[in-house]
Formats: structure tokens, C-alpha cells, sequence
């Protein structure tokens, strides 16, 4: 790869980490600092309120179903450029409208192109991480670096909604949290223009990396435990990242500090590949997972212990440098343990059963949260949810065979 491509490795990566900006970043967490906006001018319950993610996450199911079909007739880079695109016009779609069946509708539309975006992107990144492996001998982290660079991508995400969010909803004009979506949408474009320009010396040799003998088959049964703690993960995290802002409404916190902890949380995110990578590149089974979700809930158990700002700022920090590198840490052990031909459906394995969990958790916390008091408990539930994951992933064991 490394002889037809203009720009380091690392820059190609941070490019790539665009997409996952766009996809969840702005796509999926953004919705957070709107929530209260738009509970107050809509009148939702808390159910609602998860189920508008609840509807993303069944979205998101359908795009990682359909993405392996994507990449049977397009590149990757193709599908990764024409998934974010979509998921801004989505974007600009929640600016558009007010009724809850029409949000709910494009929060669906939302969930499956983002989910084409990130599964196709998560190869690429993969395949660089790979090339990285081998142009360094394959000793250190670069590879688990690479990884980390891709999914810490969603801090830069995180940290413009926080930076460019409160402009619009601290307004007093009615639906004021529609200017908010618009402004997001257009930087989500802004953010695919960017994305595409840099990584367009990746469609030929990218192909050219994966064995053309065969598709590659996921053997599922060698990876239960992981997706069974996947699955957990993902209706574990998820209550956390939709109600958390909200949380913080509801302790009184002022939009100063709303502001200052979400872009903490973001620049968290973004930090969190030079924590772990060493960990993604020295772990081949479950370890990594196993460590990294047992953090998780622990940051997701503080805010339910104590209100105070000291508290809050230290779950928020701790969950940022933590979330996503559980996400890299499933395509590392992907890259350890199988053949290249195996990573396409390996990856969209794992993003299936990481959105059905997506799928049931923003409703479970807002279900408990309407009716055994308040989103405390929710957020308890929610870090039952992720200790059972970390008991799951602990049980994985890397494949006999090291094939990547």
C-alpha cells in the first residue's frame, strides 16, 4: 500500500477517523446535547427520548446487514465516501422536520447509512493497520494505533457538536434545535469533502491487499463469547451516551459546564488510541475487551454514587478514554486472528450484534428511568449490563493460529 499512497500512514488513518466523526460523533452522540432541546419543545418521556435512538440503532442493524452488500459491488473507499454522505443528508433532514414519526423515520434512514459508512471505513482501517503491521515488521502498536486513530475519530465528532450545539439551542426562537442539526449536517459534508480528498489513493491498493481467492467466512461459533459481550456493550454504553447531558440538566448543571463536559468527553475519545494501543497490539483474545469494559463500568456506576461535578467530570473522562477503543479492540482481535479474505464479514458480524444491543438499550434505560426512579437507575442497570459483558469477553480465547 505504501508505495502508491501520497500521504503517512498516520495522516490516511486521521482521515478515515473522519468517517467515524461523521457516523456516530455527529450521526449518533451529537443527539445527546439536542435531547433536552427537544424533549422540552416535543414533550417526550424518557421512553421516547430512547426510542428515537432505539429506531437509530434498528437502522444501524439494517446498514450493517446491508453493507457486506455494498462491498460485494463497490470498493470500500467508494462505500465509506458515499455512506457519509448520506448520513449529512440525513443530518439535514432532522433539520427539517417536527413531527415524531417523520424523526422517527429519518433517525432510522440515519442509523443504516451510517452503519454502511462505518463498516466499510472499519476495513480500510483495518487493511491499513495491517499494512502498517508489515511495513514495521510487525513489532510495537502502530497497527493497534491505526485502529485507535479510526474509532477516536468519533472525539473529533463529539467535540464540535459540543463546541457548536449550545449556539443554537440556548436560543430562545421555537425549534431552535433544528438549526442545530442543519449546522451539523453541513459540517458532516464539509468532513466527507476532507475525507475524500485524502484517502483516494486507498480504492486500488486497499482491493489489491485482500486475497482474491474467496469471500472469507466468519466462523461465529470461535467468537461467542466476544459478540455475546458485543451484544452487552452495546445496550450497556448506549443508555449512557443518550441521557448523560440530560442527567446533567436535571442536576442543575450550567450550560458552561454541559459544554465543557461533553467536549472533555470528545477530547477523551480523541486521546484514547495512545492510551490502549499498546494493549489492542499485545492482547489476541478477550483481555483487552475484558479490561476495557470493566472501566466502562465503572465510569457509567459514578455518576449514580455522586452528583458532584468531581464525580461527573470523572466518569464523563474516564468513559471518553475508554468507549470506542472497546470498538477497536474487536477489530484488532479480528486482524489477529483471521485471514484478510475473513475481515469484511467478521467486522459486519460484529456490527450486527453491536446494534442489536444498541437497539434495546436507549429504551431499557428510559423505560427504567420513567418508572424505578429516575435516570440514576438507569444508568445502574446500564452498568449491570456492561460487568456482565466484561465476565463475557474474559471467557474469549484467541483462535490456535495467528493468521494476520
Amino acid at each position: 500500500m505504501s508505495a502508491g499512497r501520497a500521504l503517512p500512514t498516520l495522516a490516511v488513518a486521521a482521515a478515515l477517523a473522519l468517517g467515524t466523526a461523521i457516523s456516530l460523533g455527529l450521526g449518533r452522540f451529537a443527539y445527546a446535547l439536542l435531547l433536552p432541546s427537544m424533549r422540552a419543545d416535543l414533550g417526550w418521556s424518557y421512553l421516547i427520548a430512547g426510542a428515537m435512538n432505539t429506531v437509530n440503532a434498528a437502522g444501524y442493524l439494517a446498514g450493517a446487514l446491508l453493507a457486506p452488500v455494498c462491498l460485494r459491488r463497490a470498493d470500500a473507499r467508494s462505500v465509506f465516501i458515499g455512506g457519509s454522505a448520506a448520513t449529512a443528508a440525513a443530518l439535514l433532514g432532522h433539520g427539517l422536520v417536527t413531527s415524531d414519526p417523520a424523526l422517527f423515520a429519518i433517525r432510522f434512514l440515519a442509523g443504516i447509512v451510517s452503519a454502511v459508512a462505518f463498516v466499510a471505513g472499519g476495513l480500510l482501517a483495518v487493511r491499513l493497520a495491517a499494512a502498517a503491521a508489515s511495513e514495521g515488521g510487525g513489532h510495537g502498536a502502530s497497527a493497534g494505533l491505526v485502529l485507535g486513530i479510526y474509532y477516536g475519530g468519533t472525539g473529533v465528532g463529539i467535540v464540535a457538536s459540543a463546541l457548536l450545539v449550545p449556539a443554537f439551542v440556548g436560543r430562545a426562537a421555537a425549534h431552535a434545535w433544528q438549526g442545530a442539526w442543519i449546522a451539523l449536517a453541513a459540517l458532516a459534508l464539509v468532513a466527507t469533502a476532507i475525507a475524500a480528498l485524502a484517502t483516494g489513493t486507498l480504492r486500488r491498493p486497499a482491493t489489491a491487499a485482500v486475497p482474491s481467492a474467496g469471500r472469507g467466512r466468519f466462523a461465529w461459533a470461535s467468537f461467542i463469547p466476544l459478540l455475546i459481550a458485543y451484544l452487552l456493550f452495546g445496550v450497556g454504553y448506549i443508555g449512557y451516551m443518550t441521557f448523560v447531558i440530560t442527567l446533567l440538566r436535571e442536576e442543575h448543571f450550567g450550560d458552561g459546564l454541559v459544554t465543557a463536559f461533553f467536549a472533555m468527553l470528545g477530547l477523551a475519545v480523541m486521546v484514547s488510541p495512545w492510551i490502549w494501543a499498546g494493549v489492542l497490539q499485545r492482547f489476541r483474545g478477550g483481555g483487552a475487551f475484558a479490561l476495557l469494559s470493566a472501566l466502562l463500568a465503572l465510569a457509567t456506576l459514578m455518576p449514580v454514587l455522586s452528583a458532584h461535578e468531581v464525580a461527573v467530570f470523572a466518569s464523563g473522562l474516564l468513559f471518553g478514554a475508554v468507549f470506542l477503543s472497546l470498538v477497536a479492540s474487536t477489530t484488532s482481535l479480528i486482524r489477529h486472528n483471521l485471514a484478510p479474505a475473513a475481515w469484511p464479514a467478521a467486522i459486519a458480524a460484529f456490527t450486527i450484534v453491536f446494534a442489536v444491543g444498541q437497539i434495546v438499550g436507549p429504551s431499557l434505560v428510559g423505560f427504567v428511568a420513567d418508572h424505578f426512579g429516575g435516570l440514576r437507575s438507569g444508568f445502574a442497570c446500564s452498568a449491570a449490563v456492561l460487568a456482565f459483558a466484561t465476565l463475557a469477553a474474559s471467557r474469549q480465547k484467541s483462535l490456535s493460529t495467528r493468521l494476520a
